[in-house]
């Protein structure tokens, strides 16, 4: 209080000290373009603690306030004796005038008719970096895991510059279609690029004749098979490989990337509009009114996230199905226990790695003014970590799931389960499936169409958090999103053991394209035209939300399709490329760690962002060129090491 009081009282004086000029400066004031958007008022985070007044220094705090229905925060300056508590009776008591100083003013009554404030939350930001048991815990984690094959590297570089050997990992010459996508195997059922560790050959010194030097050599050789499973040179190796034996699939390179480069662009901007654009309303109306910003709109971005779930299905089949080839052609428990487990400790290294990163390094990091979001995922991954260990934090409202993006690892997951289920049908009676897969994919439908109508869901994804109903039912639940893998799954089924040729005809093949780009123009379009939030129940709405998923996969199976069977032209020329290959042996780890370089720089911004095209553009890029040198870094540092820690071949 004596602190404060000495502050406010130095402000009425005719010329203040330059200590309290700096404070009442670093407190946020009202700017320019109310109207569109522009409410936060962050002050100066970095002004305010260069502060030293007389016994104390500034400290930033936050106040989130409401006026009618507008919330906003204020950034201000007090002395760092204050607590969060403390602050909040400062506000409330003093701030809003005192005397000829009005500290934190209302937003006036021309652009928000109700000047009341009703204050909701304070908060301060300190400069003091006190990291608890577990942020040092997961960054032991980190730091361990990285070292692992850090030391291995520099040890068999060591070797190779010291005795002229050469260690070259063994390359499987089975690699069907080298396609890496999040959560899921190859269609071999092996991970990316499978290597297996073998010895290492002397090829160019005669061994010694004792049998004291024999076994010291071979004692060595074993040590150095199970340092080099580690080691970056055995994981980069197939990284940068763009040989694709038998062109199996080879489109689905280019889909998973283009798919990626979507989700990117689409989290660079949703990210940011949930909390740091100073024209929030004027991007909004830009964005939901043209569809020329189908790289930014919610509805359309996310369907990216559906194609994903049609690739899954895909390939988890092909890889059962080669799985049950390779056993004799027995479906048995232990062959789907092996499928199951070999997905499991496919994701969970880097998953996990990602959840302690969160907590370590957010954890460590000097807070900024927009930290609040990232704030939430240090909490909730301390929280909640054992749900993404079990790979159930889809099932959680979003509010509380530890790293949000990873809901799709564990929907994956859980999709992935059914499918040995729906092989054994399969095998049984193919009728069988057929029922079983279209009574499951109208549930599926019926499920959305449902919930979307009786909680008057939209049918995008909000850009706010306010409609928490449409993540906690809707969007990142099994039963709504089934669809798109179930038909991946039977697309998988049918492109395995087809015997002939699906298009006979070029006719057709002009027919197909025509209908599923017909498909897709519809189903982007349609989310622009209904774009707003229904107030009642709405059968146009539920129709779309019930239907869209599936609809959309099926037209991607029709691009699959036809690249195949050699119809593409040159849309099939063009995902087959081979510089797609490399992107996708990395998409798994790019997928994962964008978000948390999005957040990182939302989250230590001093001011709002200012959305025009150009500015994103050029952030977009700034993310996908960081994302993709992290996702590599992560790839052969963490992905790749543990996918190659197998039992040595002599």
């Amino acid at each position: 209080m004596q602190d404060t009081t000495a502050f406010l009282m130095e402000l009425e004086k005719e010329k203040p000290d330059q200590y309290a000029v700096q404070m009442y400066d670093a407190f946020g004031k009202l700017g320019s373009d109310v109207e569109g958007g522009n409410v936060n008022r962050a002050g100066s985070l970095q002004e305010c603690v260069s502060v030293k007044g007389p016994g104390f220094k500034g400290q930033y705090c936050q106040v989130f306030l409401k006026q009618e229905e507008v919330e906003y925060f204020v950034g201000i300056c007090v002395p760092d004796s204050c607590d969060e508590e403390e602050v909040r009776t400062f506000v409330v008591y003093q701030a809003f005038d005192q005397g000829h100083v009005s500290l934190i003013p209302p937003v006036p009554a021309l652009l928000i008719s109700d000047p009341t404030l009703g204050i909701f939350m304070t908060q301060c930001i300190s400069t003091n970096i006190t990291p608890d048991r577990s942020a040092v815990i997961c960054l032991c984690v980190c730091v361990l895991m990285m070292a692992l094959p850090i030391t291995a590297s520099v040890y068999v570089a060591a070797v190779r510059r010291r005795s002229g050997r050469e260690v070259r990992p063994g390359v499987e010459s089975t690699l069907l279609s080298k396609t890496n996508q999040y959560g899921a195997l190859l269609a071999n059922g092996s991970p990316n690029q499978s290597k297996e560790c073998i010895s290492l050959r002397d090829t160019t010194a005669a061994r010694d004749s004792s049998e004291e030097k024999d076994q010291e050599d071979r004692t060595m050789s074993r040590m150095l098979q199970y340092v080099q499973c580690f080691s970056v040179q055995v994981s980069s190796v197939g990284v940068f490989n763009t040989e694709n034996i038998g062109r199996s699939y080879s489109s689905l390179n280019g889909i998973r990337i283009l798919s990626l480069l979507w989700i990117i662009c689409g989290h660079t901007v949703q990210l940011s509009a949930w909390s740091s654009l100073d024209n929030d309303k004027r991007w909004r109306q830009a964005v939901q009114s043209s569809p020329l910003y189908v790289f930014a709109f919610s509805g359309p971005v996310y369907l990216a996230v559906d194609t994903f779930l049609l690739l899954g299905g895909l390939l988890s089949a092909k890889s059962l199905l080669t799985s049950i080839q390779r056993s004799e052609n027995t479906l048995s428990l232990r062959l789907v226990g092996h499928f199951l487990f070999k997905r499991f400790k496919r994701i969970q290294p880097l998953h996990l790695f990602i959840v302690c990163l969160i907590i370590s390094v957010f954890s460590l990091l000097q807070r900024g003014v927009f930290w609040f979001m990232a704030e939430d995922e240090i909490l909730n991954c301390k929280k909640y970590w054992w749900s993404n260990l079990l790979l159930i934090n889809n099932l959680f409202t979003i509010t509380d799931i530890c790293a949000p993006w990873t809901w799709y690892l564990s929907i994956d997951f859980q999709f992935y389960m059914t499918t040995p289920l729906l092989i054994f049908l399969y095998r049984l009676n193919k009728f069988v499936l057929l029922a079983v897969a279209m009574t499951l994919l109208i549930l599926s439908s019926l499920a959305g169409a449902l919930i979307t109508a009786y909680l008057h869901l939209p049918v995008h994804q909000p850009t706010t958090l306010a409609y928490e109903s449409y993540f906690q039912y809707y969007y990142n639940k099994p039963y709504t999103r089934y669809g798109p893998y179930l038909l991946g799954i039977l697309a998988g089924l049918y492109m395995a053991n087809k015997k002939e040729a699906l298009l006979k005809k070029q006719w057709h093949a002009v027919a197909g394209w025509l209908i599923s780009l017909s498909v897709m123009a519809s189903l982007v379009a349609l989310a622009y035209v209904l774009r707003e939030v229904p107030a009642q129940a709405s059968l146009t709405h539920a129709v779309y939300q019930g239907l869209h998923r599936s609809l959309w996969a099926l037209a991607v199976i029709w691009i699959i399709l036809a690249c195949e069977e050699g119809y593409g032209g040159f849309v099939n020329r063009i995902l087959s490329l081979n510089v797609w290959i490399p992107l996708s042996n990395i998409s798994f780890a790019c997928y994962l760690i964008h978000p948390i370089l999005i957040l990182l720089y939302n989250g230590k911004q001093e001011t709002p962002i200012h959305y025009t095209d150009l500015n994103f553009l050029y952030l977009f890029l700034g993310h996908v060129v960081l994302t993709v040198v992290l996702g590599f870094a992560l790839t052969v540092l963490i992905e790749q090491p543990f996918l190659f820690l197998r039992k040595a071949k002599g």
